[in-house]
Parts: C-alpha cells; sequence; structure tokens
C-alpha cells in the first residue's frame, strides 16, 4: 500500500538529529518495508496532488495549534476534507486535532495544562480492528484537546483528563488519536529533558519521565492504526 504520511511539524533541534523525524517514527512502528511511503511537508507547503496519490494518509504531531494563522493549516484541512470518506485517513495528537477541526469539531488550548508522560484510555467502544477492549497506555504530549466532537463521530477512548482522546469517524474511514504510539520511551524522554523548566516545571518533568518505568502499549496501538489503514 502507499501510504502518505502528512508531516505536519518535527522534533526539536538536537532531539531531532539523535531520534529522527516523524515521518521516520511511524516507519519504524509500522515496519519500514511495511508500506510504500511517501511523505509530504505540509508544515512547508506540500501536499499530495490529489487525495488519489497515495491508498491511506496519516496526519503527524506538531507543535503548532490549529486556531493559529498559520498558512498551510487552511489548505491541510480543505485536503483532509476531500480525502474523507474516501481513502483511510489516521490522525495522531495535532492529526487529531486538525482532523477532528476540519471535520466540524472544535479545539481549543486546554486550561487542564499539558498532558504529559505515559497517559491510560480507557476503551468505551471496541472496534474489528483492534485486538480487544483492554486499556492502553501510551506516550502524551499536549495541551491542545478537542473538546467538541464533530458530527457523526464517536468517541472510541479517553480519559478524565482527555476525555475525547480516541474518535472514529464511521463510513468516512476515518480514526484519530491524542495520544502518541510512534514515540519510543527514551524520544519521550527526551523531549521532555528538552522542555524542561520552559514548558515543564521540574516536578511535572520528574513525574513524565518516572511514568515511563512502567509498561506502555505502543505497538498494540500501532497495529490498531496499521490494520485500520489496510482494511478501512
Amino acid at each position: 500500500m502507499r501510504l502518505g504520511i502528512l508531516e505536519t511539524g518535527a522534533p526539536p533541534d538536537g532531539v531531532r538529529q539523535r531520534f529522527g523525524d516523524y515521518p521516520s517514527m511511524f516507519r519504524r512502528l509500522f515496519g519500514e518495508d511495511a508500506h510504500d511511503y511517501a511523505t509530504f511537508d505540509v508544515a512547508a507547503g506540500e501536499l499530495p496532488r490529489a487525495t488519489d496519490a497515495c491508498q491511506a494518509y496519516v496526519v503527524t504531531g506538531s507543535s503548532a495549534g490549529v486556531y493559529e494563522p498559520l498558512p498551510w493549516i487552511d489548505p491541510l484541512m480543505d485536503f483532509l476534507r476531500a480525502a474523507k470518506g474516501k481513502v483511510p485517513l489516521v490522525g495522531v495528537c495535532f492529526g487529531h486535532q486538525v482532523m477532528a477541526q476540519a471535520f466540524g469539531g472544535k479545539v481549543i488550548a486546554s486550561p487542564k495544562g499539558w498532558g504529559v508522560g505515559l497517559h491510560r484510555y480507557s476503551i468505551g467502544e471496541a472496534r474489528a480492528w483492534m485486538d480487544a477492549a483492554e486499556p492502553i497506555a501510551a506516550p502524551a504530549s499536549h495541551q491542545d484537546q478537542v473538546v467538541e466532537l464533530p458530527p457523526g463521530a464517536t468517541v472510541l477512548a479517553g480519559n478524565d483528563f482527555c476525555p475525547l482522546g480516541m474518535l472514529d469517524y464511521g463510513q468516512d474511514r476515518a480514526i484519530s488519536i491524542q495520544l502518541h504510539p510512534e514515540f519510543e520511551p527514551a524520544y519521550a524522554k527526551a523531549l521532555i529533558e528538552h522542555r524542561r523548566g520552559s514548558r515543564y516545571t521540574d516536578v511535572e518533568a520528574d513525574r513524565a519521565v518516572m511514568s515511563y518505568e512502567q509498561p506502555d502499549d505502543r505497538r498494540r496501538v500501532g497495529g490498531w492504526l496499521q490494520r485500520f489503514l489496510e482494511t478501512a
């Protein structure tokens, strides 16, 4: 399958040199040889020439907010609306937010503050591409949240901090998740350390780093996304 990765941001300098960019993280998550990958630098103004340029798309994370007046965000939302229902779409973190906003939901900078570290979501509704309805634990790194559901969307998973944490858009052949299954724990911890003292206090950073002593379900969630892309 030709899988398009819509790259909407990049890890910070210094961290990126050690762990690679977001497309490389998704290639490692899914398998380097699992798909014919095509990357589009959306933040630099690059989008696929047509929705059928690839058989499916993944929208990556970004430090941008969907409500910011950046020149590439509206074209990305136009592309997602055009692709909706025609090809499978998966959104992760910023991808989750921009899909929800594009499809009629609402995203804000949450007054709850930053969600960072290993977060656990309960599964509200299971789907055939899941293996089970057991809770999942995967890296979180966000302040923005989806706070209003798009019309026709169903909440699949979330927690008290982020209730609308995973959405299914039904016949529109799209799903999205706020968590980061593509983040390896070493990268997640390096990102926290990079932001220590700026976005996070020492107490918040210490707590988030310690959370990665627990086992995670990132491979399991990556398998869900993979099966969805292949079967939707």
